[in-house]
Order: C-alpha cells, then sequence, then structure tokens
C-alpha cells in the first residue's frame, strides 16, 4: 500500500511513569538513564529496524516521589548530539520547554543538532506540565495554560524566522572574488511581539532538511489548536481505537482548517506492545508488569502530578476527593479536569481515585507477533495513527518485537524495507520548508 507505518521509539531508561518498578529488573543497569551507550544502542537497535526518529522525554522539576527515569537523566539535546554521531538515518526528536528557554538560545542549539546530524533534528514543543519548575527560574507562579500556549506558538514562529536567517546559497566562499557570505543572503528577524523581542540573525546556516521538525503533543483545546498551527509530528494521547480516530480525525480537520496539507502533520499514538510466544504468554507479562508497578504511594504520587506534583499525604484516603480544582489551571488542566468530574460525578475518595488512576487498562499491541501485527494493521486503516511511538521495558523486549513483527508488516507492505532518506522529513514524508526569504523574493519577481 501507498501509506507507510512511521515508527519511533522512546527509551525508558530506569523506569518513567507507569514503569515505576523498571529500574528492579535485574536487566537493568541501575544507570541506564545516565549511560550515553544505553542511548547508543537503543538507536542502533532501532535504526537496524528502519525506525524514523528516536525520542527523549524531559522535565525541569523533581521531588523524590518522581519516577527513577526522572530523577537521574541526561539533558536531551546533549544525549542527542552524541547520539547523532553513532547513527546515520534514524530521527532525533528531543523535548524543550518553551516557557523555559529563549528563543535564540533553542534555536541555535536545535540547528547545531540538525546539522550534526545531517538534518534528523526534531523539537517536541511543550509549555511544561510540572508547575514546579518555576520556583526553578527564578519564577513564584508557573505560567497559566493562554499564556503558556500563546507563548509557545510565538516561540516557534521566533525559531523558524530565525532558523531562515541565511538562505540556502548564503556562503558562495568565493575565493577568487573574495567572498565567504553574500551580504544580501543574511537576514535580521527583528521580531517583536507579545512575548519576545529577538533581533537575529542567527549564526547558523539551515541544514539538509531546511528546518528541524516540530512536534507536539496536544490533548487539551490550546494543545490540539497549537498542534494544528504549527506541529509537523504529534504525540497523540491513545486509548480506545474510537479515541485515536476521534482525535486523528480532528487534529487533521483542524489542520485543514489552518490551511495546511494535513498530510503534512504526522501523527503518532503511544504504544507498549508486550510481544511473546503466543498470546496467552504475552497477556501474563502485561498483567505481571502492572502488579510490579502497582502500590498506594506510587499511584499517590502519580495522581499528584497532574495537580502540580501536590502531595495528597496530608489527606484522609477514605475521605471525599479534595476540593484542589484551583490547582488544575497551572497543571495538567485537561488530565485534572477529568479527575475532579468523575470523583464529584461518582462520590470517590481519595484513595479511590488513586487507585482509579492507575487501573489495568489492556494495550491493543499485545500478543504474539502475528496477533500484534494484525493489531497495528487494523488501528492503522481504521484512520487512528500514520505512526507509532514505541516504548519497551528491556532493550530484549525491543528486539521481540523488531524480530518477530516489524517482518510482518514490512511483508504486508506496512511498513518500509530501507530508508529511502538521509533526512528526518524524507522519510517522515514531510516537505523541506521554502528560505521565507527566498520565497519573498521569487514571489515579488514573478
Amino acid at each position: 500500500m501507498s501509506r507507510k507505518i512511521h515508527l519511533a521509539l522512546h527509551p525508558y531508561g530506569v523506569g518513567g511513569p507507569g514503569q515505576h518498578g523498571l529500574w528492579k529488573d535485574p536487566r537493568i543497569a541501575k544507570d541506564a538513564s545516565i549511560d550515553i551507550n544505553y542511548y547508543i544502542r537503543q538507536a542502533q537497535a532501532a535504526e537496524h529496524a528502519l525506525f524514523d526518529a528516536l525520542f527523549i522525554v524531559d522535565s525541569q522539576f523533581i521531588n523524590a516521589t518522581y519516577p527513577a527515569h526522572y530523577l537521574n537523566r541526561l539533558e536531551p539535546l546533549t544525549l542527542l548530539s552524541a547520539v547523532a554521531t553513532h547513527t546515520r538515518h534514524i530521527g532525533l526528536v528531543g523535548t524543550a520547554s518553551s516557557t523555559y528557554n529563549s528563543p535564540f538560545n533553542l534555536a541555535r542549539r536545535f540547528a547545531s543538532l540538525d546539522h550534526i546530524s545531517g538534518g534528523r533534528a526534531g523539537w517536541n514543543v511543550v509549555t511544561s506540565f510540572d508547575t514546579g519548575t518555576s520556583r526553578n527560574y527564578g519564577l513564584d507562579e508557573h505560567l497559566d495554560y493562554a499564556t503558556r500556549y500563546g507563548r509557545a506558538l510565538e516561540f516557534v514562529e521566533v525559531a523558524r524566522g530565525l532558523w531562515d536567517s541565511y538562505e540556502d546559497d548564503a556562503f558562495p566562499a568565493d575565493v577568487v572574488r573574495d567572498l565567504f557570505l553574500d551580504p544580501a543572503r543574511l537576514h535580521e528577524l527583528n521580531h517583536v511581539g507579545e512575548h519576545f523581542k529577538v533581533a537575529g540573525p542567527l549564526n547558523l546556516s539551515r541544514s539538509a532538511q531546511g528546518q528541524p521538525v516540530i512536534f507536539q503533543a496536544g490533548v487539551s483545546e490550546e494543545g490540539r489548536d497549537l498542534a494544528a498551527r504549527v506541529a509537523e509530528g504529534i504525540y497523540a494521547p491513545g486509548g480506545s481505537l474510537e479515541q485515536a480516530q476521534d482525535y486523528y480525525a480532528d487534529i487533521k480537520r483542524r489542520t485543514a482548517a489552518y490551511g495546511r496539507d494535513p498530510e503534512h502533520i504526522k501523527i503518532f499514538i503511544h504504544g507498549g506492545p508486550v510481544v511473546a510466544a503466543t498470546d496467552e504468554a504475552a497477556l501474563r507479562r502485561e498483567r505481571e508488569i502492572f502488579e510490579e508497578d502497582n502500590d498506594l504511594v506510587r499511584n499517590l504520587a502519580l495522581l499528584g502530578r497532574s495537580f502540580g506534583a501536590y502531595d495528597f499525604g496530608a489527606h484522609d484516603l477514605d475521605a471525599p476527593f479534595p476540593d484542589i480544582a484551583h490547582l488544575a489551571e497551572k497543571g495538567g488542566r485537561t488530565s485534572a479536569a477529568g479527575i475532579i468530574e468523575r470523583a464529584r460525578a461518582e462520590k470517590l475518595t481519595l484513595r479511590q481515585v488513586a487507585a482509579s488512576a492507575n487501573e489495568f487498562r489492556r494495550s491493543p499491541f499485545v500478543g504474539a507477533p502475528e496477533t500484534v501485527a494484525d493489531t497495528v494493521e487494523r488501528w492503522f486503516a481504521a484512520g487512528t495513527f500514520d505512526g507509532i511511538n514505541l516504548a519497551f521495558r528491556t532493550e530484549e523486549d525491543l528486539e521481540l518485537f523488531v524480530d518477530g513483527v516489524v517482518p510482518l508488516l514490512q511483508k504486508r507492505g506496512l511498513f518500509r524495507t530501507e530508508y529511502t532518506a538521509d533526512t528526518l522529513r524524507g522519510n517522515l514524508g514531510l516537505p523541506v520548508p521554502v528560505n521565507r526569504h527566498t520565497r519573498e523574493r521569487a514571489l515579488a519577481n514573478d
């Protein structure tokens, strides 16, 4: 078939949300999250399997209740720059906050990764989920939703403007004419907006793919709108097949409403496959994984993250869920609102809400290789995703998927059998953005 599935890899290290006990697994090195060789091996294995990208998440606030991986991990762009020198084709997508960075600095860092990797960089734009981050940057309070998303939109616009500082032919490097730079192809930005004032130009040329690929993970109305306006890749929440279909259709519809080609935004759902020799063995292992991570202390900490790392320890576990709706606005508003609404409607206690926050929910991608491949094919045909962002507990689990499921997808014509491009944009089927100044000159000369 003409449409092909895109696959990305999201390494867990010693265990993130939903994988709190992973560090106890004897197959996991206790320093995996800060071991660059762990990430290089993961990236090379994914590249060998022809994956599109390696995806690195990040946050900048912790307390002692956070998952093990969050407590001690490498900064994404530093990590990905190291991985870039040990890979050739796989995309390198790093998370960075538009709330707690400056556009010039971050644009330069991502452009540098883009050059180091030969055009394989991607930026996952986040507005920062953890309210406590503000205190690490000299602010008393986390910015509200409207401000954060308004800032994010302007931030991306500024970054893209800076990435267009040089036109593609700006450096003739002509010794005979004593001309290294054509000054007519260098452009200041001179941006003055609501949140930023940036003169430019950026002191780095465009890469082989023009600009880094913009990713986003929009769930709220503001997040979905931002994604439809600027994103080229989206990390979607997943859920049931019907929920994934609704999200997919909504984002594609919003994208078209902004005058963009819906094919130029690739939606990745989260996938945590469990592959085993038989369906029964895989289902049994999935349940075991859940039980390994299921305890009240962990569930309360997980619940608290939706409310700005709120400590529920001061509340009576068997009393009605506390009235803390005011904390949702500057935390994970969408998830927090859903928690509060359900607690009120069903008159749940704090203990019951904490338990329900970590209810056992079967992944659709569990079973023998043939079963998992069948499900992937069915979901793809149903219009739920363009790609899957895959997370595996161990390197052995990644190998089981690569050796068992990927060949079946290839045999069915659903996944590539070789890389068709050297850049992330090329492998995702995204266009190289024309430099805005080159485009304006061409229009003026028509």
